[in-house]
């Protein structure tokens, strides 16, 4: 029998076969496979294709052969991913606000592929979360992955920000400056990416959203700064102290709240905080906060069992903050405390 070019595939064919046709309810016999790599310009004899499985299972695929009065088959048992992880990670993709519409539908199709060819039908589902929006810029991928080649290569990048305007367009910032800085990690907060990272101009740790990073260029040949600065930095501290991701000063504040109410601290600042338990229902806590308008709503939101009472020029910032909104409907202003 003439061999045809595509022979020397026929083991990797046979693998695809059973990884895009077969789970453990999809069997496929031996002359359906032979069938099959005839699709593929690939001639076979039953014996063979005995054989050929037999390689595979000995390489470490998982091929079951079932007996059956009808004949049975064969069918791919095992795969890199269980269907319940590759739901968990569509999920994830589609609810995903940083990845686009478009993007989350290439990667539910590659994930698929993962799973067998009736199994994947289960993974097209759609999941929906309140008040998700998309993001519209596909160059995130790319940026993230032009600041992960920074970090490795231990250089520094330059960029343009952007922001939107009111014609709903991305616009550069500071009328297209160019900002040069040190990367060193990348962040996922609040549903969006950002890029931790040594200002070199002003000589500090700042952060940036990837998504409105553009023309980021890697100098190769030059070292990132900031190694002094990113020594002891803990990154997940400075995320959950960070609110919406906006900057301020780091203080020590100190809140009272109902003690019903301790695990939104937590979630908020982790368990390494300062608790000391007062009247009975009540609790102080002592937290790292970057004080900022973004806390300051966030206090707000808790409502009117949370307290601030310290240090005092914070306290004074929250009840001007009150009060600048109490402004906005015409309220008068209470003034600040004693």
């Amino acid at each position: 029998m003439a061999k045809s070019a595509n022979q020397k595939l026929k083991l990797l064919y046979i693998l695809k076969i059973l990884a895009e046709k077969t789970d453990e309810s999809h069997c496929l016999s031996a002359q359906e496979i032979i069938a099959q790599l005839a699709s593929y310009g690939i001639s076979a004899e039953r014996k063979s294709i005995y054989d050929d499985i037999e390689c595979l299972n000995l390489y470490g695929y998982d091929i079951i052969n079932v007996k059956t009065r009808k004949g049975g088959g064969y069918y791919l048992a095992s795969r890199e991913f269980e269907l319940p992880e590759l739901k968990l990670l569509v999920d994830a993709v589609q609810a995903s606000r940083f990845i686009t519409q478009k993007k989350s539908r290439e990667l539910i199709s590659k994930i698929e592929k993962l799973a067998g060819p009736y199994e994947g039908k289960q993974l097209q589902r759609q999941v929906f979360v309140a008040g998700r929006v998309k993001t519209e810029n596909e160059s995130i991928y790319y940026n993230v992955d032009r600041i992960h080649k920074a970090i490795q290569d231990n250089a520094p990048v330059t960029f343009i920000y952007l922001a939107w305007d009111i014609q709903k367009k991305l616009t550069p910032r500071r009328e297209g400056k160019i900002y040069r800085i040190s990367p060193w990690a990348l962040t996922w907060q609040d549903e969006n990416y950002y890029l931790i990272a040594f200002d070199d101009e002003e000589e500090r740790i700042k952060h940036f959203r990837v998504d409105k990073m553009s023309r980021i260029t890697e100098l190769s040949g030059e070292t990132r700064k900031g190694m002094e600065a990113f020594r002891e930095f803990d990154i997940a501290e400075y995320t959950n102290r960070t609110f919406g991701m906006f900057g301020g000063e780091t203080e020590l504040v100190t809140l009272q709240l109902p003690e019903h109410m301790i695990g939104i601290i937590f979630d908020r600042f982790g368990k390494d905080i300062d608790i000391r338990k007062l009247q009975e229902g009540t609790v102080s806590v002592r937290v790292k906060a970057a004080v900022s308008g973004q806390f300051y709503g966030w206090l707000t939101g808790l409502g009117t069992d949370v307290l601030v009472t310290g240090p005092e020029h914070v306290k004074n910032e929250y009840v001007a903050f009150l009060n600048k909104i109490m402004e906005n409907y015409g309220a008068p202003d209470t003034g600040t405390p004693e």
